[in-house]
């Protein structure tokens, strides 16, 4: 088995690498961290594609332990093959670089992905996840991933929500954060009043809306381009942002149970939506 090229944790590319686990140094550099194979290998192909339409590649580097590299060889040559730099580098170096209680042997350095609203707005999306107030990463995370699985165009942070670049939301997107458009940083106006510009209708989900899901489906009322505003974890929609919207909507509970957590309820209103635009296509 051959050495690890990084064993330093002083080397420069470390130190730049480490950097990224803070907010301030991934805003500076506009670049954040994915890690594991699977982040990795889809941030591989983003790269390529990015690369096939003149755009500037997402990968800018992978670390790798030496037995990452060798269970994880397709990945590995197929971010070289991309003209990515692969460095090998000792367990204890990934660790630090990746900062998670069981790393996985690969990190990868990447540029952010974000695109204006304006060009979100410009493809006229039938189908997108807005996320207001939302302050969880991993929740974050996951909803990405479910707006994702449900096919949906876009997702939106507004200016009051977490960091998608954080750590903790790349990991929890599990490589959804590469394959969909994805704006954050705007004011939750300036978003609804876009969507709204754009034929869409903004649907706020909360638990106290006056509307239900089941006869919202029921009336046929889903099946045209919807946006779905998804608020805080603990304390939902604040009554301003629900005013935005042009109906408040309950996702029904037919048992016991007090609510649904945030990425559940997100899941079962996106497809929902999904499954009544394609009944009507």
């Amino acid at each position: 088995m051959a050495a690890p090229e990084l064993t330093s944790p002083r080397s420069p590319r470390v130190l730049a690498a480490r950097r990224l686990a803070r907010r301030n140094a991934r805003a500076k550099e506009r670049r954040f961290l994915a890690e594991g194979p699977q982040a990795v290998r889809e941030a591989v192909v983003r790269h390529r594609a990015d690369a096939e339409v003149g755009r500037e590649g997402t990968l800018v580097e992978v670390f790798a332990t030496v037995e990452a590299a060798e269970r994880h060889a397709d990945i590995v040559e197929a971010a070289r093959a991309a003209s990515v730099s692969v460095h090998t580098a000792s367990d204890a170096i990934v660790a630090e670089i990746s900062q998670t209680v069981t790393p996985q042997g690969l990190v990868g350095v990447c540029r952010f992905l974000d695109s204006p609203l304006s060009d979100v707005l410009a493809a006229r999306p039938r189908l997108v996840a807005v996320l207001a107030h939302v302050r969880d990463p991993g929740n974050a995370g996951t909803v990405l991933r479910c707006a994702d699985a449900a096919g949906a165009d876009a997702v939106v942070l507004t200016d009051a929500s977490v960091d998608l670049y954080n750590p903790k939301s790349v990991r929890a997107s599990v490589g959804s954060l590469f394959h969909l458009p994805v704006t954050v940083g705007v004011p939750i106006e300036r978003v609804v009043s876009g969507l709204h510009e754009a034929g869409v209708r903004v649907l706020a989900a909360d638990g106290a809306g006056q509307r239900d899901l089941d006869a919202e489906l029921d009336a046929g009322r889903m099946s045209g381009p919807t946006a779905w505003v998804f608020g805080n974890e603990a304390w939902g929609l604040p009554e301003e942002t629900r005013a935005l919207a042009d109906e408040v909507v309950r996702v029904p509970i037919h048992g016991k149970a007090e609510s649904l957590n945030l990425a559940t309820a997100a899941a079962v209103c996106l497809y929902a939506s999904a499954r009544a635009q394609r009944a009507r296509s």
